[in-house]
């Protein structure tokens, strides 16, 4: 098979996901492992990886450049503070760009490229559980 039906195996959220559940840094930010997932959930801070809504798939073939979502989330009540969560967002977000240099797998995408999307959004849930969001434009191909 060729074309989009290799590029529907190319995932970029499993392999930013993948990558940050490993990264050091990621860990030392959010405070120990087993904090970065693809759901929101205990323990705090915690970050999600997730699809985001943007990016360009040119013609579904090649070096197509979807969105993830990094989005950290602190305690619901509310600690840490607004400040911190934005900084563990960025480090994460900085981490997600080494993979770049990694090697690649035999039957993973290659990742040529990681950049933001756009700004940071301070987004808190409605009962008040902050939150950051991060859009990343992901360059691979399969």
């Amino acid at each position: 098979m060729t074309g989009p039906y290799q590029l529907a195996d190319a995932d970029p959220v499993s392999a930013v996901l993948a990558w940050l559940r490993t990264h050091p840094r990621t860990a030392d930010a959010l405070g120990g492992p087993g904090r970065v997932s693809g759901i929101a959930e205990a323990p705090w801070p915690h970050l999600r990886v997730a699809h985001g809504p943007g990016g360009d798939l040119r013609d579904l073939t090649w070096a197509t450049t979807p969105e993830v979502t990094l989005e950290v989330y602190g305690d619901p009540g509310g600690w840490p503070g607004q400040a911190e969560l934005r900084r563990i967002l960025l480090v994460c977000a900085a981490a997600a760009t080494e993979i770049v240099e990694a090697p690649s797998a035999p039957g993973k995408p290659i990742i040529s490229g990681i950049r933001p999307s756009g700004t940071l959004v301070w987004s808190p849930l409605v009962d008040g559980q902050p939150r950051w969001l991060l859009g990343l434009l992901v360059t691979l191909h399969p």
